[in-house]
C-alpha cells in the first residue's frame, strides 16, 4: 500500500475511518465500475489505486457515503464529509463533460489560486525590499536588472530546476529543467501518429506512444502550473469531447502546430494545453484499468522513493535512530 502521490510526491495523508483501505483524507470512488482513487489536497491529482483491497474500501465508502449528510451534489457527482474529517466523492455515471469539469476544475482551479498568492506574495516581498531601500536613500537604477531579474525568478521560477527526469531508449535519462519548457514540440507525422520532442545536451531526442504519454502526464503540469480558469477548463473539456478519444487530441495538436510552423507545445493555446494533461492522464489511467497495474504500481514507487529522498536528504543521524526507535515501540 502507497502513501505518496504521484505527482507531486506529497504524503497522501492517513484516515482512520476506511478499515481496508488507511490512506488519503479524500477518496474518490465509482462502485460500479470498481475504481477508487486518492486525492492529494496539495496538489488535488487524482492517484488512481492499484491495491487487491480496492473493492473492500469501496463497499466501506459506499456505506459510509449513504449513512452521510451531502454536502454538495449533482445527479451523478457527490460529495460528503465525515465526522473524522475524511472527504469521500461518489461518483456516479456522469457524462464525460461533468466528469472532467469537476475533477479537473477543483484541481487546476486550486493550483491557480495557489499559484497566485505564491508570486503574490514573492512579488509583495521584493516590493517591501525595493521601497525599504528607497526610504534610507538607497539608489536603485543601478540595480535594476537585478530586481527585474529577481521579479522574473518570482513568477516563473528558478529555470534551471529539474522538473522531470525521463526515460529514453536512445538517450538514458533525461533531466528536463524548467529552461526547456518552452522548447518542447508536438511533431506530427507523415504517417499516422505523433513525436514529443525533448531538448537533451544540445539535441532534441524524440519519444513515441506510451513513453510520449507518459512524459507529458509529468511536464503539462509544469507548463500549465497557473492552472486555469474556469472558462479555460471548459474550453478544454470541450476539446477532449470533440476528440471523442483523449489520446487522438495528441495528434491534432501535432499537425495543428506543425500547419502554423510552430511546433512547439508553449505556442499552443491555454485551453489546448490544459486539454493534453487531461488527456494524458486519463490515458494513463486507462491502461492501469485495462490491466497494466504494474506501470502504476512502478509509478507509486518511484513516488515514495523520491518523497524519501527529499525528506531524509538534510536529516541528521541521529534524527533518524530516534525515530527508528519509536516507530518500533
Amino acid at each position: 500500500m502507497y502513501s505518496t502521490c504521484i505527482f507531486c510526491h506529497a504524503a497522501l495523508e492517513a484516515n482512520d475511518t476506511i478499515e481496508h483501505f488507511p490512506v488519503g483524507r479524500r477518496l474518490a470512488f465509482d462502485s460500479e465500475r470498481g475504481r477508487l482513487w486518492v486525492v492529494c489536497r496539495r496538489c488535488r491529482q487524482w492517484n488512481l489505486t492499484p491495491t487487491e483491497e480496492r473493492w473492500e474500501a469501496i463497499e466501506d465508502c459506499e456505506r459510509l457515503y449513504r449513512d452521510t449528510r451531502l454536502r454538495i451534489s449533482t445527479d451523478q457527482i457527490g460529495l460528503a464529509r465525515l465526522p473524522s474529517g475524511l472527504e469521500l466523492v461518489r461518483i456516479g455515471r456522469p457524462q464525460r463533460p461533468e466528469f472532467a469539469a469537476w475533477r479537473y476544475g477543483d484541481q487546476l482551479g486550486r493550483r491557480r489560486r495557489a499559484a497566485f498568492v505564491k508570486v503574490g506574495i514573492g512579488l509583495g516581498a521584493l516590493g517591501a525590499v525595493v521601497a525599504g531601500g528607497a526610504a534610507v536613500g538607497v539608489g536603485i537604477g543601478s540595480f535594476g536588472w537585478i530586481i527585474g531579474q529577481l521579479g522574473e525568478r518570482i513568477v516563473k521560477g528558478s529555470p534551471e530546476r529539474i522538473v522531470a527526469r525521463l526515460p529514453s531508449p536512445d538517450a538514458g535519462e533525461i533531466a528536463v529543467r524548467a529552461k526547456h519548457l518552452k522548447h518542447l514540440r508536438l511533431v506530427g507525422l507523415d504517417r499516422a501518429g505523433w513525436q514529443l520532442g525533448v531538448p537533451h545536451r544540445k539535441t532534441i531526442v524524440t519519444l513515441e506512444g506510451e513513453s510520449a504519454i507518459r512524459a507529458l502526464g509529468k511536464l503539462l503540469p509544469q507548463m500549465n502550473r497557473f492552472g486555469g480558469s474556469r472558462e479555460r477548463v471548459a474550453e478544454a473539456v470541450s476539446l477532449i469531447e470533440r476528440a471523442n478519444d483523449p489520446v487522438r487530441l495528441f495528434d491534432v495538436a501535432a499537425r495543428q502546430g506543425m500547419n502554423r510552423n510552430t511546433p512547439k507545445i508553449s505556442a499552443l493555446p491555454e485551453a489546448t494545453r490544459l486539454a493534453l494533461e487531461m488527456a494524458a492522464h486519463e490515458d494513463s489511467e486507462r491502461r492501469a484499468l485495462e490491466g497494466e497495474l504494474a506501470l502504476l504500481e512502478q509509478a507509486w514507487k518511484e513516488a515514495e522513493e523520491v518523497a524519501a529522498i527529499a525528506d531524509n536528504m538534510f536529516l541528521p543521524a541521529s534524527i533518524e535512530d530516534w525515530i527508528r526507535k519509536h516507530r518500533k515501540g
